[in-house]
């Protein structure tokens, strides 16, 4: 039980109000407002930044002190020293798996990373130019007609094993996006190959030529995955949690997340980051844009700076970095034009006083989309490897949410609309 106390007076009520206050392991302290609707109130709170809707042992983010702990590790010796399918079992099941344990999950996923074939004609209903995520979403959505037989979200095995099917097909799923798109043959997954290692080579393999994936680009597509695994309560987790609270089977709560993670304010920042750097163009306009972002009446911004968490540099970024200069060195593409524009506004936002004093330092996006640009897949994709990222911290939170007692999620509102009026007489 709670031994602080909050104490709350509303005029117009003669009484003063109660609440509990709660602590974390870690973090500010929660007000528990609950009570206040029997009191005839509510509190406001557009966006809920300031509303726990939840209680949560999976992730945790200090913006100020820019740390990010899954399950309680540090995201940079997890970036170090795991992968990425280790860190989806850790996530999973809140501890680090065993020698055994890890082999045999590994295992588990290998032999759910093919789909239905019938989902392959399902793309087909997509015209080439369709958005990545659009397919994705509806393909995810669909993926509860064909794999019904694990759908009940009270029996733990059941969600486990939707657990293992998801992360599995995800990138799977995310390579017959782009294959889709370009109009070439879908490739199968190989099972002597790891997660990521298959996912480059669903996207660029044909069946007429299977070219060796470079360990470094394997390992930087690795801890891009492991890098967005989870973020807390976001706004796609959320999403996945409240439609998870209906009782929606887990492949729609996913299919909702994807469609969350669409927005260009949630998922879109590194596909946006390409986009300035080719409106920039040129070395010669770089400084011409940093006077543009310092002009308060400018609307122009530099895109994968700062963040709306991180009040201090985003620890993925400096993982990033790190892989950002090893995949340009793999590649032998440091002196291209749109990389050296990078760099040198890179260089710019961790010297400037400006960007300094605003902590607009550089930030995940800005590296990922780099390395992602520079591995040749398109930025139209860029959302959708997120995605395939971001799925296991999604179903981590949709289990534990299923696993506890929980509510069907209902926000309150502040009405500011007509009271009642009758209908006109005629």
């Amino acid at each position: 039980m709670s031994e602080k106390k909050a104490q709350l007076t509303i005029d117009g009520i003669d009484k003063t109000i109660v609440l509990p206050v709660y602590e974390g392991s870690t973090g500010p302290d929660v007000v528990d407002v609950r009570s206040l609707v029997g009191e005839g109130v509510f509190t406001y709170d557009p966006g809920f930044v300031s509303t726990a809707a939840c209680d949560s042992e999976i992730t945790y983010i200090d913006g100020g002190a820019g740390i990010l702990l899954y399950r309680g590790y540090p995201i940079e010796q997890l970036a170090e020293h795991s992968t990425f399918l280790e860190t989806c079992y850790l996530l999973l099941n809140g501890e680090l798996p065993t020698e055994e344990e890890n082999a045999d999950f590994e295992n588990g996923i290998r032999y759910h990373t093919m789909v239905d074939e019938q989902i392959h004609q399902f793309f087909k209903g997509f015209p080439r130019t369709a958005h990545p995520m659009a397919m994705l979403c509806g393909v995810v959505g669909a993926l509860s007609a064909f794999y019904h037989d694990t759908l009940d979200a009270d029996l733990p095995e059941h969600r486990m094993t939707a657990a293992h099917r998801v992360i599995a097909k995800m990138p799977t799923l995310a390579a017959m996006c782009y294959k889709h798109g370009v109009g070439q043959p879908f490739m199968y997954p190989q099972n002597d190959m790891t997660l990521s290692e298959n996912f480059l080579h669903m996207m660029f393999s044909t069946p007429c030529e299977a070219p060796k994936v470079s360990p470094t680009l394997v390992k930087a597509m690795d801890t891009i995955f492991l890098l967005h695994a989870d973020h807390e309560q976001n706004a796609s987790t959320s999403t996945v949690r409240l439609a998870g609270s209906t009782g929606a089977n887990p492949y729609a709560c996913i299919a909702s997340g994807i469609a969350a993670l669409w927005g260009p304010a949630h998922g879109g920042a590194n596909e946006a980051v390409l986009e300035m750097l080719d409106e920039i163009g040129d070395e010669s306009r770089i400084e011409e844009y940093i006077l543009k972002a310092k002009d308060k009446s400018d609307p122009f911004r530099l895109m994968g700076f700062g963040h709306r968490v991180y009040k201090n540099f985003d620890p993925r970024a400096k993982v990033m970095r790190g892989i950002c200069d090893e995949v340009l060195a793999e590649l032998g593409i440091e002196n291209d034009p749109l990389f050296r524009i990078a760099r040198k506004l890179e260089k710019i936002a961790l010297e400037d006083e400006y960007f300094i004093s605003k902590k607009l330092y550089p930030n995940v996006d800005f590296y990922s989309g780099i390395v992602l640009k520079a591995m040749g897949i398109p930025t139209s994709l860029f959302t959708v490897i997120f995605a395939t990222g971001r799925t296991p911290g999604w179903i981590a939170h949709w289990n534990e949410m299923m696993s506890s007692e929980y509510k069907i999620g209902r926000p309150r509102q502040l009405y500011k609309g007509y009271t009642a009026r009758d209908y006109p007489a005629k």
